[in-house]
């Protein structure tokens, strides 16, 4: 894992797990990876076990990773669609709504927008 600057306005599991899926969208984690083991997380990033478990046991629970007894915790073959599906669910339902409201409050228009992206995308 890389280096995480924790924020007071989400409990750290949270963080941790957003960093975890963010990995996976990210190719960083693909399917039949195994996550770091949580003692390994713990020690790393100065955590409670508990709080890596619980990560952990959201992505199991979302069914984006899988529990193999004495192995620790493996990528589903499913969880990059998985995520795809509702990070784009979600981008739509809670982002997009603002970000639109934000174009329309600055006047801008599709062209504006068009011109910038190519070479926005070409910095990353």
């Amino acid at each position: 894992m890389t280096a995480i600057q924790w924020s007071d306005g989400a409990p750290i599991y949270r963080q941790l797990k957003e960093r975890v899926v963010a990995m996976m969208l990210d190719g960083i984690l693909k399917p039949g990876d195994a996550l770091p083991s949580v003692r390994q997380v713990a020690a790393e990033y100065q955590l409670n076990p508990i709080t890596v478990s619980r990560a952990y046991q959201e992505l199991a629970d979302e069914a984006l990773v899988e529990k193999r007894r004495g192995l620790g915790m493996y990528v589903t073959e499913e969880a990059a669609r998985k995520l795809l599906v509702n990070e784009r669910e979600r981008f739509l339902t809670e982002e997009w709504p603002l970000v639109l409201e934000r174009i329309l409050r600055l006047g801008l228009s599709a062209e504006e927008l068009l011109k910038v992206a190519p070479a926005q995308a070409g910095a990353r």
